[in-house]
């Protein structure tokens, strides 16, 4: 992939408080700032370590080199994908956050909520309710307008440049596999070779092309599907960032490994 020579992560930061001039978007900026730099003091290698805070949950924010990719894991009872993204970082570089928790859900306010299910209003409407059907009048809108404040602050930080790719890692096992995702697709590569609960999903057409050629399960969804379930992969599209999602059963790590290696040495 291409390496990213702009200015450092830390910097956009600040760039991003100046843009917004917002007081408690300057605090949070001053302190990932700060933690970059004494981490980039103790940690002869070359990456840095902070941490962010969204929706009440911390993220551990891994950053190594200088390629302009960000990568994320976003459900905490998927430790297969944290193990192959960690080693993955280390080899390859990028910015890489970390979900700091144990679970699929994360507590909001009185209820619990899945991380991917939250980037759009619609989708957090029915997050929101999944558990807690029944809200206060006022106080389902309310938090509403809470989440979408401080996603949009969490996505500045997390999505990448032009010349970056924001590639998410998952592991199923409840049966979910590729198959299941060929609805919503527009093109679909499926090998008879690979199981089919280990997948990638794309959202750029140029990437599509430059994987299915190769080993693995590939699908394209790069059209916005009648049903927004606040997945982040939708909301890239949205803005027009590259994303891809590599998905397999857990347990399976060094073929999450082989997955990671494969889409950083086939794609611009």
């Amino acid at each position: 992939m291409n390496r990213d020579w702009s200015l450092p992560f830390a910097s956009k930061l600040v760039i991003y408080f100046l843009r917004k001039c917002c007081f408690r978007t300057f605090i949070f900026i001053i302190t990932i700032s700060f933690s970059l730099a004494i981490a980039s003091e103790l940690d002869k290698s070359n990456s840095q370590k902070s941490h962010i805070t969204f929706l009440g949950t911390d993220f551990n924010v891994i950053q190594n080199g200088d390629t302009p990719n960000r990568y994320i894991w976003l459900h905490g009872d998927e430790q297969t994908a944290r193990m192959a993204l960690e080693h993955h970082v280390n080899r390859y570089g990028g910015i890489a956050f970390f979900i700091q928790s144990k679970t699929r859900e994360i507590p909001f306010e009185s209820t619990m909520i899945d991380p991917n299910r939250i980037f759009s209003r619609k989708g957090t409407y029915h997050a929101l309710r999944k558990f807690k059907p029944d809200w206060q009048p006022g106080t389902l809108k309310k938090a509403l307008d809470n989440i979408d404040m401080e996603r949009d602050n969490f996505l500045e930080i997390l999505m990448p440049s032009k010349s970056g790719v924001l590639i998410s890692v998952h592991n199923n096992f409840r049966g979910y596999n590729v198959h299941m995702e060929k609805d919503k697709s527009q093109k679909v590569s499926i090998k008879s070779d690979q199981n089919p609960r280990d997948f990638i999903i794309c959202t750029n057409s140029n990437d599509y092309e430059s994987l299915s050629d190769g080993p693995f399960n590939i699908v394209l969804q790069n059209i916005f599907p009648d049903n927004d379930d606040g997945s982040l992969s939708w909301e890239a599209l949205r803005r027009g960032v590259r994303y891809l999602n590599i998905e397999t059963r857990l347990g399976y790590l060094t073929q999450q490994k082989k997955m990671l290696s494969f889409v950083e040495s086939n794609l611009d």
